[in-house]
């Protein structure tokens, strides 16, 4: 399995560690060429407005684009951003694709970042520990989309769309592998 993770800025290296500690192969992503003959993308944490520009860039916003409307596409915090279709701003590059209305900064500045322990069914029974850094949050969701975690107050903090996937958390920082293993299986059952 070839697992291209998004790397313009932001949280991508930690990302290839856990994927290759799950036997994937990653390859990291700066141009459109990057992306062939991959069978999944995580677009990672980072600052979303800074991925956008790069991504416009090095022209890479189409190709991306087209990439995550057939193949198996996780975005987290910035990269949940980035995959929503609406983050209530248009001048930011965004791919449109998730049915998701996200608040970027939800949570406010870097000293508001926390930790807490969420409760994530198709994860299992054990709660996964989430880090949350200048989180986004899930404000609104359309039809086909899945909530797969909120906290207590209620606010979605991780939706799954079909082979879309997006978490306002940051899993790559944990020692728990099990959100990785989700997108190497949602990977799995989408037929090349």
């Amino acid at each position: 399995m070839k697992v291209g993770v998004l790397a313009l800025q932001g949280a991508f290296i930690e990302h290839e560690k856990k994927l290759r500690a799950l036997g994937a192969e990653t390859v990291e992503v700066r141009l459109p060429s990057d992306l062939e003959g991959l069978d999944g993308l995580i677009m990672p944490g980072g600052e979303s407005t800074t991925i956008g520009k790069l991504a416009v860039q090095y022209g890479l916003i189409e190709p991306l684009r087209a990439f995550a409307q057939n193949k198996p596409t996780w975005g987290t915090c910035a990269g949940m951003i980035f995959l929503a279709k609406d983050i209530g701003i248009d001048r930011q590059p965004i791919l449109g694709l998730m049915d998701i209305t996200v608040n970027r900064n939800a949570f406010g500045r870097q000293v508001d970042s926390f930790e807490v322990d969420l409760s994530v069914s198709v994860l299992g029974d054990a709660p996964f520990h989430a880090v949350f850094i200048r989180a986004p949050v899930v404000t609104g969701v359309g039809e086909g989309v899945n909530v797969l975690a909120t906290l207590d107050d209620g606010r979605i903090v991780a939706a799954q769309s079909g082979h879309l996937l997006a978490t306002a958390f940051h899993p790559e920082l944990t020692a728990d592998n099990r959100f990785h293993k989700y997108f190497l299986n949602i990977i799995g059952q989408k037929p090349a």
